[in-house]
């Protein structure tokens, strides 16, 4: 099949899978606590994709175009059977690039089992080194020294990992440096992301975005930085790497320099709903076509359709959604994966 393109040109290539809705965090800037409380509504296990159901959709996704599957939640490393589906996909289905993010509480343990089954990189948060702001940042008070022996198990298995840090002014963006100092000793990839206004529940306010380019300069600050050519069309990070030779840093600057022109990008939620944006709306029910006994022609129609009409560019636009005072409703990030 000719490759499929939305109404600005933009392939579909990156798919990336929220496993479960669930989380043993709750990051304010994800799943604030005062909204998903002990009694919120998570999906009832019928409503979740299986794996078989995940599995063929994503075969679907590969045969439309898709190149890389990134696994997410809430926290997929709740998903009893995240290895068999990880080795489905890559194995199985052959993609190219099956990948992870996770908040690294249960990775130690998980590490092993997820490297058996094929997985090929590691994204994984860590948004301060000390202890007080890492707990209000996960929003529960967790030890970030169980993440960090995590990260350094998963390192062991050989993965390769990069480090997700949300910076917030007022919060954390006073670790910028001890951040970098820590992952360069170790060898990962940090990756600072700008506070972004996904969903409706985070409380967000342009007053706490740490902008890229601030984030920048005060890394350059501690040590040279050369900037790098991207790996790829539509990366998301802009990245720099440390002039002495010692890893890079990358920078998610979502909100002060968009880069919804190259995004290629679809999202699909645990109850196997297919979002076109991180800041969208609604979904579309491709789980639902499936359980109705749909064959994979009628389902890959049924994406490629939604792909080809697709026009998002939300962070583009954010400026004059905002200036003008309109009130968007977005699908919170704990359901769609970030």
């Amino acid at each position: 099949m000719a490759a499929v393109r939305d109404t600005l040109g933009r392939p579909i290539r990156d798919l990336r899978i929220s496993v479960t809705d669930r989380c043993n965090f709750r990051c304010p800037y994800c799943m604030p606590k005062d909204a998903f409380g002990p009694d919120h509504p998570f999906l009832a296990a019928g409503r979740l994709m299986t794996h078989g159901e995940l599995v063929r959709i994503v075969g679907v996704f590969v045969g439309l175009g898709v190149e890389k599957v990134r696994l997410t939640g809430g926290e997929p490393l709740l998903r009893s059977d995240l290895p068999a589906i990880i080795r489905a996909i890559k194995r199985d289905l052959g993609v190219a690039e099956v990948a992870l993010t996770t908040n690294g509480w249960l990775l130690g343990k998980q590490a092993p089992a997820l490297r058996a089954a094929g997985l090929d990189r590691l994204n994984v948060s860590v948004d301060s080194l000390d202890e007080a702001t890492a707990g209000r940042m996960n929003g529960l008070g967790f030890s970030v020294s169980r993440v960090l022996a995590g990260i350094d198990a998963a390192a062991a298995e050989g993965f390769p990992i990069k480090v997700n840090c949300v910076v917030q002014r007022g919060v954390n963006e006073g670790e910028i440096i001890s951040l970098c100092g820590y992952f360069r000793e170790k060898g990962h990839t940090l990756r600072f992301i700008e506070f972004m206004d996904v969903g409706n529940t985070n409380h967000w306010s342009q007053s706490q975005v740490v902008p890229a380019r601030e984030i920048v300069a005060r890394v350059s600050a501690a040590w040279s930085l050369e900037p790098v050519d991207p790996a790829y069309r539509g990366e998301v990070a802009a990245r720099y790497r440390y002039a002495d030779g010692r890893g890079e840093i990358g920078i998610v600057s979502s909100v002060t320099e968009p880069f919804c022109k190259d995004c290629d990008r679809a999202r699909l939620s645990a109850d196997g709903k297919l979002f076109t944006c991180l800041f969208a709306s609604a979904g579309r029910d491709v789980l639902g076509l499936v359980r109705s006994g749909a064959d994979d022609a009628a389902i890959s129609s049924f994406v490629a359709g939604i792909w080809r009409a697709r026009s998002d560019r939300y962070s583009d636009e954010r400026n004059s959604v905002l200036a003008a005072g309109m009130e968007r409703k977005k699908v919170e990030m704990s359901y769609i994966g970030g």
